[in-house]
């Protein structure tokens, strides 16, 4: 299953391009801890603590719980799936394109519009490696490209 490409590219200072977002909803806006929390989704719970806390254990535990409940229930598989993603996007954008600098939010917004395609069953596009590769991506950008962090923590932080 192939990556979709509508041809439509946004471009951030940092020379990192990603498909536009325009009219796709913002994802990462939505209070997620209200939404784990009725719909006993644990995974949308602990993307909404990160949002508000920074810690990226539990953006990892997401990743961990997402792998247990797909159909490989392997993280080494998940993880082999993933690659298949980096693999198409170097070749959509260019080979480590994202190590440029793509602002916190966006891994985040894109993450949880995957994840929520997958749990309604969307087949368009490989969303469940689409959903694990932006958590990765968050937690990478939050290690090594403090200053793209734009999340409601970073307020937290600089209050410190």
């Amino acid at each position: 299953m192939k990556l979709k490409d509508d041809g439509t590219r946004r471009e951030y200072g940092t020379g990192a391009v990603r498909d536009t977002a325009e009219g796709k909803g913002r994802c990462d806006l939505l209070p997620l801890d209200i939404i784990g929390h009725f719909t006993r989704d644990n995974i949308l719970s602990s993307i909404g603590i990160y949002v508000r806390s920074g810690v990226t254990d539990v953006l990892w535990e997401a990743v961990v719980m997402f792998s247990r409940q797909r159909t490989s229930s392997n993280m080494f598989t998940t993880l082999l799936d993933v690659a298949k993603q980096y693999e198409d996007g170097a070749k959509k954008y260019s080979e480590r394109n994202w190590e440029n600098g793509i602002p916190l939010h966006c891994y985040i917004d894109s993450g949880i519009r995957h994840y929520l395609k997958f749990m309604r069953g969307d087949k368009d596009e490989p969303h469940d490696r689409a959903f694990v590769w932006n958590m990765l991506g968050a937690i990478w950008t939050q290690k090594n490209k403090p200053e793209m962090i734009d999340l409601p923590f970073k307020d937290k932080e600089n209050k410190s």
